[in-house]
């Protein structure tokens, strides 16, 4: 990914239109590659998330022993390292990731040897804190930068747990998941909000037990991973930009292929039909326990309606939220988003970006400690977006420029190879002008 800063103009849209086949799944990505490198056996991914966060992952794994082979239309093939990674001799670069980070470190805790964790300059001010209690409660050692990256930890022999996380995180869950699967006895994470549950399904697609009961998960331990084949299904992170773009034009038609459909994960299909949007989902099947569907949205005639997102179901739109405060102007009766605080701590301040740059459209928002208030019925201007080298803001505000009058001008564009380096390009797609 190129390091200078990228601009991109935003022209409006008269209507969007279309079908696209997305890039894999960046969580599942994720956690398949991981554990296909920790895992005994050759595992093959078709569709692997073609984002610079996944591609942090694949280095990281491979410098702790795994192969990784790159193969032809963004398929990926693995050895792994059958439980016992060779400690590194430089530090693992996370880049910009904090699933990376927080994920592997879970994996190492358990490791003989010392690792050192490193990321780029917005990963080292994301809080690491979160998942040294619960790996120090384990017996590993681990040294913060002042609660922050870089880290290192001290692994070795662990003891099982049970542990409550204070924040809802998939991540912090799945880092002391990872750690269980090593450590004799049983390993148990409680969580009050159900968070994504991705790393339970992977785990038992590459043959671990995993227990789940309403309000917890558990692992006993040690349990040994065998190499899985697997395509990925496209990203529904991905497809929420292109939902909501579709949602800002009566008379739109979108068709999305083979999208992951995770009950943990598909709240945004709810939240976009209480504000009218005309929803159906095809083909549904199950791929290693993941749901994949096609997506049909059309926006309704008289426009969108007014929602709220609170509580439980924030937690579960944390990524999405940035896109439905963007589109909220255009609501006929606003958007209200609150227990969203974890935004804060994101790759940017996404509601302190998120207001700003509605307000440089010329919208009225209220901004609040952990959350927006975004009235409805209000008309955008073309626009100078800082994205603040965040890549959820810089794609957010591509699709609120659709419907602003005159042109915007997204700085910083170039984030969004983060997670989606095909974004613009495919909005260009189904955009009609």
């Amino acid at each position: 990914m190129s390091t200078a800063i990228q601009e991109r103009v935003i022209r409006p849209a008269r209507n969007v239109y279309g079908s696209l086949r997305l890039p894999g799944d960046k969580s599942i990505s994720h956690r398949y590659a991981m554990l296909g490198a920790f895992a005994e056996g050759v595992s093959r991914f078709t569709n692997f998330s073609t984002g610079a966060d996944c591609a942090s992952t694949l280095a990281c794994m491979q410098a702790l022993g795994a192969q990784v082979k790159r193969l032809e239309g963004d398929a990926v093939e693995i050895t792994g390292v059958a439980g016992r990674v060779t400690p590194a001799a430089d530090a693992l670069d996370c880049g910009n990731s904090g699933s990376t980070m927080r994920m592997l470190s879970g994996l190492l805790a358990a490791q003989e040897g010392s690792f050192t964790l490193t990321g780029d300059a917005s990963l080292s001010r994301r809080p690491m804190e979160r998942i040294r209690k619960p790996l120090e409660a384990m017996g590993a050692r681990l040294t913060l930068t002042e609660g922050h990256a870089p880290l290192t930890i001290h692994g070795g022999k662990l003891t099982a747990i049970d542990y409550t996380t204070p924040v809802p995180s998939a991540q912090v869950k799945t880092c002391v998941l990872l750690a269980g699967l090593q450590t004799e006895g049983t390993t148990t994470v409680h969580e009050a909000v159900r968070t994504r549950d991705h790393s339970e399904l992977a785990l038992r697609a590459f043959g671990a037990t995993v227990t789940r009961t309403s309000g917890s998960v558990s692992i006993a331990g040690p349990q040994y991973l065998h190499a899985i084949e697997a395509a990925v299904p496209g990203d529904l992170s991905s497809a929420a930009f292109f939902l909501c773009a579709a949602a800002l034009f009566p008379g739109s038609g979108l068709v999305l292929d083979s999208i992951g459909l995770n009950p943990t994960r598909a709240a945004l299909l709810d939240v976009l039909t209480a504000l009218g949007a005309h929803i159906s989902v095809l083909n549904l099947e199950e791929k290693h326990a993941e749901l994949v569907g096609t997506i049909q949205i059309s926006a309704p005639a008289e426009g969108m309606g007014t929602t709220a997102v609170t509580g439980a179901l924030a937690a579960q739109l944390i990524d999405e939220l940035p896109v439905l405060a963007a589109i909220g102007p255009f609501t006929s009766g606003g958007l209200r988003i609150r227990d969203a605080k974890e935004l804060r701590v994101k790759e940017s301040d996404r509601i302190a970006l998120v207001a700003k740059n509605l307000r440089a459209m010329g919208a009225e928002v209220i901004e609040f400690e952990d959350g927006l208030d975004v009235p409805g019925g209000q008309t955008l201007h073309g626009a100078t977006i800082d994205s603040g080298g965040d890549h959820r803001i810089a794609m957010a505000f591509a699709v609120a420029a659709l419907r602003a009058e005159g042109e915007t001008v997204i700085q910083g564009a170039e984030s969004a190879a983060i997670s989606f380096p095909e974004f613009f390009e495919m909005l260009d797609l189904v955009a009609e002008r």
